[in-house]
């Protein structure tokens, strides 16, 4: 029935979720037929009876009365809206897409009844009682069911007045002025700003964009080959006719697969063909996508453009009003009048283009970065691996934001040279040929330009360079902050970006000179051409004589000149970055997308996965990952995938989910896939939605697949249950845990193939069994599914169906576990190496369901495992009990700030304690405090601040000396009227106005050249101070403040410190100092005009004052609902295989058009409250101009013809002043947010100091003996303790193990001996030193940790063992030969230097866990903490790491934080904590007799005596 109805009415029906929201609604399918055809059928029904009495014609009518008239003419009227409503209909269809039916038949339907309502009220005139019950039912019914479509309507009208206002309201922008007196009233929020009209939305304008994409992106790929074949022919490429059987190619390329390739160094030209890309298609259909916008905005441009040389004409008939003594005054009035209205009508036109450009703007960028978005969900791994994922959010923010600033100008392009033609024109009619020489010096500034652009181009480029480099190394520092605060390694890092950083202050103020130059060339450029035109003019003949008329119409055209010429240049130069950024999109659009042909889909029985010799390779051209793979999986299988580190499993894997280049053969796949990857990606949402995944909820399955996954303990455990927030990364929550909610996503979402990439290898080992047996095992939840399972664990292996081994990329055999230990293969030999201490405990089946919640890896701290992902943020462990409480960073928001978030979400009132783990970013409200100002002056310098406002001040001087000396130059036209001019007398002239504009320009010069330096001074300072602090700030601070956010701070706010504040400034004050001067002129000129300035003043001071508060919301809400976009964007790229596993690519774009639409509504928003001032700015200029015009005309008689030229032209001139003085001192205003941004950063509290007075003697510790007296802890002030009084001794050398349950404090052990965490009692002696008295780095230096997350960093190899180069490269090679990498290095063509890559993720991640034993060899501190991590690695790679440490540390106090008991049984002694205290201490032997919590601990672990562990 509802589908019938869907289709009738070509909408939704009814959905449920309409309802179950703050602003519920019901859906329009059912307004349009439920509640129009209820009353109607009531009355159709009842109807026809009311009709009878005209058929009995015997009874008389009674007269008509007013009330009866009245009816009738409403019930007519009513009838003709039906059917107008439904010649609408008919007009529409023709139009566009068919209308759905309901269109026709409601209109319909209302005509008749309307008709008959008329025929009742007539009928009504032969009773007596003249209204009907049932037409007074009908009406009230009518009524009650057309409320609600009503105020669904009056929502629409009231979520966007625009949709609604009048033409008048919107050609001046009067419909946002409620807007604009709520932002003054109180700070706007997101929820006070209207929502986007439809059109505007980022799907709709997305989906044109997309289709128009896909056509031009074909076009230049066709180009690219065809530039490919040319250029293959130029070299005369041998295998151009590619005559070659295909068997003899197919040999060749195997051939080609065995030679490592080796990139050659010097070869960085062209040639690589990889550097080619599809070109010069983005503008073109950026273009088609946008016509209608781009025309509308050339129409009113040239309206525009037209009217702005209509006044200087104008202002000519003034001036000979003015001279000429016989004149009538109405003319006066008249001219006076027409300048006004010309003013008037200019400014109107254009701000609607300024309106239409703007919002191109910031169409452009929605619909880039929707496309980079929706471009990052389909590349493939190759082109993943070209741009880190840094670079990618640049293309985000930089490269589209470039677009939208290059959008808002892009019509000066046609506009300004128009405006130069029209201009000469005109003057060539006043001054004749001696224009020329004006228009000389123009044209030779132009090669001048030309120069300082191609320089600025080459340092804009290299300084992008720059900014990528170190934004990837700030990306790296704050995720792997954790390790670097554990080995004192911030030194060294800041080192790295400081010096990136003072290459790009170095470009920096090159670009700023050359800014400078330019600009001094520019204000250079009027004056010069005025003065070469007036003097060439003088001097070409006697008789002509410069007078008033000539004079100052010709001055009004140069000023006119002014403008599209200062343009032209920067609309060039912004062209040329966009060029840059143009290239950076085309490429990065352009690429390969991930080619999954190599994956089949066709239904071949009784087989669920199939290889059919398949060869796949990470890179199109790199060495084949797995060989010639040919398995047949049967459905409904548990298959094994198991080989030593390295040996292709994940590979294996990443070719089923389609992620590798196909080399030959294919994968044949029947049904859905789920995925798990090694490494649990959880996104930053509550528990239950990272379950869900975007599934429908169903209660019981939800609660079953909780419980098959162990996490019922780990929801009591957690602050709000399965509500909690889980922060970026998933850091609340311990490895363990973050693989279990993983795979509780992975089993909830109810596929027909799972492939599991490892996912038991983060859980403890009962956890382990216990998962297997309810979710993985025979007898699990999955049990009827296929189950591929990547493992290092032997003990499951007896109960799975098949085995197969990977040897190098090849499977070397499979089987079942009989059939293959009967093999004798390299599968029995593993066994054997690896059985026996895994053994017992299978035999043991212990009941591990009790265990589940006996947790694993993390303990009461949360340690995060480190994600591949880009925005890791390895996190300090936080408590989980109640802990992650709302935190309030002390930020000092002044009294007027408040926090503007207050309903950011309509939640459920009662928050828990420790639900929320990420504050929402404070918004600073109320106005920008005077003190940052002050600040940003003093970070310049405030010498150089007062001699460049002095620069300025000299400019003005000589500007309106200039102007009064022109002035008098023209009143010489009268004195000598019939006389000749003396020659003495005209070079004075020329002389004295030649050295008054020279002077103006030099000024210019010195305060721009000085303001530049002290602008780089202010940068440096201020990024200075922020990395300082951002890298001394304790690690709860990284816990509570997601990446993006720190990001954002070295990203967006110190690009705008760099180049944004420095330019505001400037101009604002040469905007302020030049309206002052012309106010100062014609005031000089007509002194009553004083009067006016005063009420002027004020109007526009209140318009001013309204304006800011508004404008300068809604930047801040700008930047703050910016960062989800990016935020959003980088946990996309992290999870980018499972999202693409689980096939949600679809509703991930959504998401992210959603936060999109956000942002676009409040820079929208924005863009408005601009046009909306500058229409009333505008106005004030034009009465400006109106009040000097009128006074000039009104004291004709007393005036001199120069003296009002220079009035009523520098009077319109003022306009265009007023206009930018508000905008620069708005987005002075706005942009100095980022220095409170960074300032709020750099208050932030710091950690203890890194080195104090009091020094630890040389070479300590030198025995490594610890003492804990009565040591407690706690993670925050406001938190429980976690450790309650610990007090212990242990000795020198002493191996000691520590073990205990989930919360028992463990892991918070190794942060307090770090001091990750402060003492909240007690203290911890080291070698009789107290480590609460000496800095950090003396003692952290002296420890040494191999922590759980096996973290690296880019750059080289050796950089990651020994960033400060302490140490030789024979020591190096020593460590890495004792951690089992030596070979490795040394079969890599570059050894040590060999780069690793973003997040070491070219190396296997036990390969990353060797490098981290590396790394504390190299250390040798005489305390060694281990964090065991042995979860990502294989028994083999386990068994090194172990001996390694038996053997090399066997000198040293070892402490060894254990989640598998096994590797713990040999130590001295074991310390068993519960709840924050030590309830047992002794040697392993005597805990096993004792029967208490160790005991018990080891009978779940299958361990009875200590004979049983042989590792």
């Amino acid at each position: 029935m509802s589908a019938a109805l869907e289709e009738f009415c070509g909408s939704v029906f009814w959905n449920a979720s309409y309802l179950t929201r703050p602003d519920a609604d019901l859906p329009v399918c059912f307004q349009q037929t439920v509640l129009v055809w209820v009353p109607l059928g009531f009355f159709w029904i009842l109807a026809p009876w009311q009709v009878l009495p005209m058929c009995k014609s015997r009874a008389k009518k009674s007269s008509v009365t007013k009330l009866y008239i009245i009816k009738q003419v409403l019930a007519t009227l009513l009838m003709l809206t039906a059917a107008a409503e439904l010649a609408l209909a008919f007009v529409e269809d023709t139009e566009q897409a068919p209308l759905p039916a309901v269109q026709y038949t409601n209109p319909s339907l209302y005509v008749a009844t309307w008709l008959l309502v008329l025929l009742i009220h007539d009928a009504r005139r032969f009773c007596l009682r003249r209204d009907s019950g049932i037409l007074f039912c009908f009406w009230t019914l009518s009524l009650l069911c057309g409320i609600l479509p009503f105020q669904s309507l009056l929502r629409r009208a009231l979520q966007n007045p625009e949709v609604t206002a009048s033409f008048l309201s919107s050609i001046t922008f009067e419909w946002y002025t409620s807007m604009v007196f709520k932002g003054y009233r109180k700070p706007l929020e997101i929820e006070d700003i209207w929502e986007l009209k439809g059109k505007d939305k980022t799907q709709a304008i997305y989906a044109v964009l997309e289709k128009n994409m896909k056509t031009a992106v074909r076009k230049a790929q066709a180009e690219l080959e065809k530039r490919k074949r040319k250029k293959r022919r130029r070299e005369g490429d041998p295998d151009h006719g590619n005559n070659m059987s295909k068997a003899q190619s197919q040999d060749i390329l195997v051939l080609e697969e065995k030679q490592p390739k080796r990139k050659k160094k010097g070869d960085k030209g062209d040639s690589d063909p990889r550097k080619d890309f599809p070109r010069g298609w983005l503008v073109k259909t950026l273009c088609k996508t946008f016509w209608q916008n781009l025309l509308l905005s050339v129409a009113f441009k040239l309206v525009h453009d037209g009217l702005v040389f209509v006044s200087p004409q104008l202002l000519k008939l003034l001036i000979a009003f003015v001279s000429d003594e016989e004149s009538f005054a109405w003319q006066g009035y008249l001219y006076a009048i027409l300048l006004f209205l010309t003013a008037l009508i200019q400014s109107l036109c254009l701000q609607q283009y300024f309106s239409l450009c703007f919002q191109l703007g910031i169409n452009v960028r929605a619909s880039l970065i929707a496309a980079i978005y929706k471009k990052a969900l389909t590349m493939s791994s190759a082109t993943r691996k070209e741009s880190t994922v840094g670079e990618t959010v640049n293309l985000m923010s930089a490269d589209a934001q470039r677009f939208m600033d290059t959008a808002n100008f892009v019509h000066q392009l046609w506009s300004s040279p128009l405006q130069i033609i029209l201009s000469i024109v005109f003057l060539w009619r006043e001054l004749g040929p001696s224009v020329l020489a004006g228009i000389a010096v123009i044209v030779l500034l132009i090669p001048i330009n030309g120069f300082l652009v191609a320089k600025a181009k080459t340092i804009q480029v290299r300084n992008m360079k720059n900014k990528d480099e170190r934004m990837k190394t700030m990306n790296e520092i704050l995720n792997g902050i954790k390790i670097l605060k554990l080995f004192a390694w911030e030194p060294s890092f800041e080192k790295r970006v400081n010096e990136v950083r003072a290459r790009e202050l170095k470009d920096l103020v090159n670009f700023s000179y050359l800014q400078s130059i330019s600009i001094f060339l520019f204000t250079c450029a009027p004056f010069l051409v005025s003065l070469a035109s007036f003097a060439v003019y003088v001097l070409v003949d006697e008789n002509n004589i410069l007078d008033a008329q000539k004079a100052f119409t010709a001055i009004s055209l140069f000023n006119v000149l002014r403008f599209p010429m200062a343009m032209l240049p920067l609309v060039l130069s912004s062209l040329v970055q966009t060029n840059v950024s143009t290239a950076r999109l085309e490429r990065y659009l352009g690429r390969e997308d991930l080619d999954t042909s190599a994956i089949h889909h066709n239904p071949i029985a009784g087989s669920a996965v199939r290889f059919s010799e398949a060869t796949f390779a990470w890179e199109q051209d790199g060495n084949a990952a797995i060989r010639d793979v040919t398995l047949d999986i049967a459905p409904g299988s548990l298959v094994a995938v198991v080989g030593a580190v390295g040996s292709g499993k994940s590979s294996l894997v990443s070719a089923m989910l389609g992620e590798m280049e196909n080399i030959k053969g294919h994968v044949n796949i029947q049904g859905s896939l789920a995925y798990v990857p090694q490494q649990a990606w959880i996104q930053n949402a509550t528990l239950k939605d990272n379950i869900l995944f975007g599934s429908e909820l169903d209660e019981a399955r939800y609660q079953q697949v909780i419980k098959a996954c162990a996490l019922l303990p780990d929801l009591e455990l957690l602050p709000a249950g399965d509500q909690t927030e889980i922060g970026e990364k998933g850091i609340n929550l311990s490895g363990g845990q973050k693989q279990r909610v993983s795979l509780a996503r992975a089993v909830y979402s109810n596929a027909d193939i799972y492939v599991l990439d490892d996912p038991l290898s983060a859980v403890d080992a009962h956890v382990g069994k216990y998962l297997f047996e309810h979710v993985l095992g025979p007898k699990g939840l999955l049990q009827k599914k296929t189950r591929i399972l990547v493992t290092h664990s032997i003990s499951f292996l007896p109960q799975v169906d098949n085995i197969v081994v990977l040897v190098a990329g090849v499977v070397s055999e499979h089987g079942s576990y009989s059939t293959l230990l009967a093999n004798r293969g390299a599968f029995a030999q593993f066994l054997n190496l690896y059985g026996s201490q895994e053994e017992d405990a299978s035999e043991k089946n212990t009941t591990a369901v009790a265990l589940a919640g006996d947790e694993e890896q993390g303990d009461e701290d949360i340690e995060p495992c480190v994600e591949e992902g880009p925005d890791d943020v390895v996190t300090m462990t936080l408590k989980r009990d109640a802990s992650i409480r709302q935190r309030e960073l002390s930020r000092s928001l002044s009294k007027s700030s408040t926090n503007s978030w207050k309903k950011a979400q309509e939640e459920p009132p009662k928050k828990l304690k420790g639900q929320q783990l990420i504050e929402k970013e404070a918004v600073e409200t109320g106005k920008v405090k005077f003190s940052m100002y002050l600040r940003y002056l003093h970070a310049v310098g405030l010498w150089y601040s007062f001699w460049v406002a002095m620069g300025y001040v000299g400019q003005y001087v000589a500007f309106v000396g200039t102007n009064l000396w022109l002035s008098a130059w023209t009143d010489d036209a009268q004195h000598y009227l019939n006389q000749t001019y003396p020659t003495e007398q005209r070079d004075l002239r020329i002389g004295v106005f030649g050295v008054l504009g020279v002077s103006q320009a030099l000024f210019l010069l010195f305060a721009t050249i000085l303001s530049a330096r002290g602008a780089m001074r202010a940068s440096r300072v201020m990024h200075q101070q922020l990395l300082s602090n951002i890298l001394r700030v304790p690690m709860s601070f990284f816990d509570t403040t997601p990446t993006g956010r720190i990001v954002n701070r070295f990203a967006k706010d110190i690009f705008t410190i760099d180049e944004t504040i420095p330019m505001s400034f400037r101009s604002w004050l040469s905007c302020f100092m030049a309206i002052i001067s012309t106010l100062l002129m014609i005031s000089l000129a007509t002194p009553f005009f004083a009067l006016v300035i005063i009420p002027l003043s004020i109007f526009y001071y209140f318009v001013l004052r309204f304006y800011v508060s508004t404008s300068r919301q809604l930047r801040r809400l700008d930047s703050v609902t910016r960062s989800p976009i990016y935020s959003h964007f980088g946990e996309t790229v992290s999870g980018l295989s499972v999202i693409r596993a689980f096939g949600h690519q679809e509703r991930f774009l959504q998401q992210n058009e959603s936060t999109m639409d956000i942002n676009q509504k409040s820079v929208y928003a924005w863009i408005v409250s601009n046009r909306w001032l500058a229409i009333r700015l505008e106005f004030v200029g034009s009465l400006v101009v109106f009040f000097s015009a009128l006074l000039a005309v009104i004291s004709k008689g007393t005036l001199e013809g120069g003296i009002v030229g220079l009035s009523v032209s520098s009077a319109l001139n003022v306009t265009q002043t007023l206009n930018w003085l508000v905008r620069t001192s708005s987005e002075l205003e706005t942009n100095i947010v980022a220095v409170e941004r960074v300032h709020e950063y750099t208050k932030v509290k710091n950690e203890a100091p890194w080195v104090t007075e009091k020094r630890p003697p040389h070479g300590w510790p030198s025995k490594g003996e610890i003492q804990f007296v009565d040591y407690k802890v706690r993670y925050r002030p406001e938190l429980e303790l976690v450790l309650q009084g610990i007090t212990c001794n242990i000795g020198s050398t002493e191996k000691v193990g520590v073990v205990g349950r989930t919360g028992a404090g463990k892991s918070s052990l190794t942060n307090c001996l770090f001091r990750v965490l402060e003492a909240a009692g007690g203290m911890i002696i080291i070698d009789e030193v107290d480590i609460a008295t000496i800095g950090l780095h003396d003692l952290r230096q002296n420890l040494t940790i191999i922590p759980q997350d096996p973290v690296l960093f880019s750059g080289t190899l050796r950089m990651n063992l020994d960033p400060f180069d302490q140490y030789t490269d024979e020591e190096v090679w020593k460590a890495l030969e004792l951690a089992h990498l030596k070979t490795y290095v040394q079969d890599l063509p570059e050894g040590l230097l060999h780069l690793v890559s973003e997040a070491g993720e070219n190396l296997s991640v036990g390969q990353r866990q060797l490098v981290c034993l590396a790394r504390a060899l190299l250390r040798k501190a005489k305390i060694l903490i281990l964090d065991e991590a042995t979860a990502a690695v294989d028994l083999e790679t386990d068994h090194l790491i172990q001996t390694t440490i038996r053997s090399e540390f066997a000198d040293c106090t070892v402490l060894t934080i254990a989640h598998r008991l096994h590797t713990i049984m040999d130590s001295n002694r074991v310390m068993v904590l519960q709840a924050g205290r030590i309830v047992e201490y002794d040697s392993p032997e005597e805990l096993l007799k004792k029967h208490g919590v160790f005991s018990a601990l080891a009978k779940d672990a299958g361990i009875t005596n200590i004979e049983t562990t042989v590792l």
